[in-house]
This record gives structure tokens, sequence and C-alpha cells, in this order.
């Protein structure tokens, strides 16, 4: 189990690194193209691209944030119960948790592929938009995994 918590760990770290170079790269181009408008020369398609960098951004930030346990959370409640209870809305959470997002990943593959078939690309500059969404699938189907070691993790609680 460990190899596997360090390869989602390794893996989601550096997933992550790339969803910061996205927000850097979104800041640096909207900088550029409000430089840019002063000057009367906007940088063209510079909306599309902040759109794409931003689904890659939060995409590819969901599995670092899950390991983290940086999402929202309300305890409040739960830390009343006893902590077998606990560990089963654990379990309940992480279940539940990996359906949605294997939902999600699920969809966005299949409909990164029919993007893909069809040759849809954007209205301004007539970039694919296929692998944007493509980077949603890749990015939620790390979050299920690593849901899914959390859902062994919490098992394990329970047994112990």
């Amino acid at each position: 189990m460990q190899r596997v918590d360090r390869f989602v760990n390794t893996t989601s770290r550096h997933i992550n690194t790339i969803a910061g170079a996205s927000v850097m790269a979104m800041m640096l181009l909207t900088s550029a193209d409000v430089v840019m408008r002063l000057v009367d020369r906007p940088i063209p398609g510079t909306y599309e691209i902040i759109g794409f960098l931003g689904s890659l951004a939060v995409a590819f930030a969901l599995a670092q944030t899950s390991v983290e346990k940086g999402h929202v959370a309300v305890d409040l409640l739960v830390n009343l119960l006893p902590p077998r209870m606990q560990i089963l809305m654990d379990v309940f959470a992480a279940l539940t948790g990996t359906a949605i997002f294997g939902a999600i990943t699920w969809q966005s593959a299949l409909y990164a592929l029919d993007l893909r078939q069809s040759g849809e690309v954007s209205a301004t500059l007539g970039m694919p938009v296929y692998p944007f969404v493509a980077g949603i699938a890749t990015g939620c189907a790390l979050l299920c995994i690593v849901l899914i070691v959390e859902f062994a993790r919490s098992l394990r609680r329970i047994k112990a």
C-alpha cells in the first residue's frame, strides 16, 4: 500500500505543478493583454486561452487538494459522532466522491473523443478543444485514484 501511496502523492504533486504553471500563465497573459490594450494592440484569443488554462488549473489541482485535505469540509457535526461513525462517514465520502468523479471522468473522456472526431476548434485561434477536455478527464481520474486510496485507508481503520 505504501507504493500506491507514494505513486499517488508523487503524481498528484507533479500534476499540481502543471496547475500552478497554468495559473501563472493565466496571470502573465492577462497582464500582457492589459498592457497591450493600452497601446491598442490586444492579444488575440486571450479569453479563449485563459478559459483553457483555467480548466487545466482546476482539474489538475483536484487530486493534490484531496491528498492535502485542503478542500472545504464541515466537521462540526461529524466530530460529535463516535470515532467508528466518523470512519464510516469517511468511507461514505470516499465512495460517493469516487462515484461522482468517476462519472465525470467517463463523460469527459467520451466528450473529448467526440470533440476530436468532430474536429471542434476554438472560435478565435482555431485551437483544438479536445486536449483540454481530456485534461479535465485526466485530473478527475487521478482524483478518483486518490479517493480509492482514502477509501482503502478508511477500511483499514475500521478493522483496527
